[in-house]
């Protein structure tokens, strides 16, 4: 299966809004993937146009897509993706510190601190190379989704 295949497979997020591109290795409590972010994406266009960076939230979506992708692995007992949705419960203590451009090519890394009461307590981190773009906490609860209203 191809890498963006088991991606798919593992979590529901699609085109234009799945930011990994890669898993690059898994631990019983991580992962680390990649992403490249390609300078024809639509929102280049809008954030500092002549000038463009990556928006912020888009590179913590990225942590959080990464951490679900491990969820889903972890929650499905090692046999594949988990039943339900990742759902975000808590963002917290996020610091930027360096920005990411077009062409640019991150590793994310997510780690499992703790769960309690089905929210999943977790780290993550953006580097590029040696850089730490960011660093974030934060909470996730797997769901199965409710039927549309």
């Amino acid at each position: 299966m191809s890498a963006e295949g088991e991606i798919l497979q593992r979590i529901p997020h699609r085109a234009p809004f799945l930011f990994v591109d890669a898993i690059e290795s898994e631990t019983a409590d991580g992962l680390v993937a990649r992403r490249t972010w390609r300078a024809d994406e639509d929102f280049y266009k809008g954030h500092y146009p002549g000038a463009p960076i990556t928006p912020g939230v888009l590179l913590c979506e990225a942590v959080f897509q990464t951490g679900a992708l491990f969820l889903s692995r972890s929650l499905g007992g090692g046999k594949g993706p988990a039943s339900g949705v990742p759902l975000l419960a808590k963002i917290s203590d996020v610091r930027f510190r360096n920005p990411v451009y077009p062409g640019d090519t991150v590793t994310i890394e997510v780690r499992q601190k703790e769960v309690l009461g089905g929210f999943y307590m977790m780290s993550g981190s953006v580097k590029r190379g040696d850089a730490r773009i960011l660093s974030v906490d934060f909470s996730v609860a797997w769901k199965t989704p409710e039927p549309a209203r």
